[in-house]
């Protein structure tokens, strides 16, 4: 089998043959029906979402978390010690080799001071970073991983189970604190993240920070790095920094000062916030986000061999 897409560059479209290989084909077999036909307003998402394998080469970080793509990716094992892949259907298990090596190590910390056997993984990057067909705006060079909180079970899980097993929600319903699922053990599985010195923060529901907020004890330092973000209720998203010296890769520039528990995190709970107004239609939807709006290199990552 081969899958095939191309890219407009410059007025011209490079076709993309990447093999698939027995081993990368999952439950879902990951086969996407191929394009009708490609212009330079098909939208990027619709081409990296074909692309099944990495490109050769170092690793490397191109543009922001929001609009980039990965060169040269490592491949997270879909079972380890201390880990299982969920939703391998996806093909999203890719990321920079420290990232692969911060879920490896972040697995086998959690295993060690908690009573969870390990961690389910979710949606990491494509193969090739760069936009994803639908679930996320961000992952898309390699350095975020999403970390289910419901707790890894000892036995390994079916390919076909981890299509459709579901996470477990620990806020209430009426999403202004935590409820019956969250235990000591979950904010312990928080803590060993953020405390990582490579992670950069981690999102987490509003509620989730409240509950962190109210039961960190001891140092409380990696607070700081625990923001609120709505979503977030079943998982965490732990993002790692750029690089030391990677140019290519764009780094957060935010600074939030202290804990993050005070009167901004009120904001979250207010009327306002929680029941929103509809937000209105608007009157033609927005352009297509395209190839020629990514940073120049992520062209020549889509049809690199």
């Amino acid at each position: 089998m081969r899958a095939s897409v191309a890219v407009a560059v410059a007025g011209a479209f490079v076709a993309i043959a990447a093999p698939v290989r027995a081993q990368d084909v999952r439950p879902s077999d990951f086969q996407l029906p191929p394009l009708a036909s490609v212009t330079a307003l098909t939208p990027a998402k619709e081409l990296f979402g074909r692309v099944v394998r990495p490109s050769d080469g170092p690793d490397r970080s191109i543009g922001f978390y929001s609009n980039g793509c990965l060169a040269g990716a490592a491949a997270l094992p879909l079972t380890g010690p201390t880990w299982q892949v969920m939703r391998p259907g996806r093909n999203r298990f890719y990321g920079r080799r420290k990232l692969v090596n911060f879920v490896e190590r972040l697995s086998r910390r959690v295993a060690s001071n908690t009573t969870w056997a390990g961690l389910l993984i979710g949606d990491m990057s494509q193969p090739r970073g760069g936009p994803m067909l639908g679930g996320h705006a961000s992952h898309q060079i390699g350095l975020d991983v999403d970390v289910w909180l419901r707790q890894m079970p000892s036995q390994v899980i079916s390919m076909a189970q981890r299509e459709t097993i579901m996470s477990t929600t620990v806020v209430s319903d009426d999403r202004r604190d935590v409820n019956r699922y969250w235990t000591p053990d979950t904010l312990q599985v928080i803590k060993d993240a953020a405390s990582d010195p490579e992670v950069e923060r981690v999102l987490v529901n509003p509620a989730i920070k409240k509950a962190i907020c109210r039961q960190a004890r001891g140092d409380r330092s990696w607070l700081q790095k625990v923001r609120p973000n709505w979503g977030h209720d079943y998982h965490m998203h732990v993002r790692l920094g750029c690089p030391a010296g990677e140019s290519s890769c764009r780094p957060q520039r935010d600074v939030v000062p202290g804990e993050g528990c005070g009167r901004e995190l009120d904001y979250w709970f207010t009327d306002a916030v929680l029941h929103p107004r509809p937000a209105q239609k608007p009157s033609k939807p927005p352009p297509p986000f395209t190839v020629a709006k990514m940073p120049a290199a992520c062209a020549a990552v889509l049809n690199a061999p």
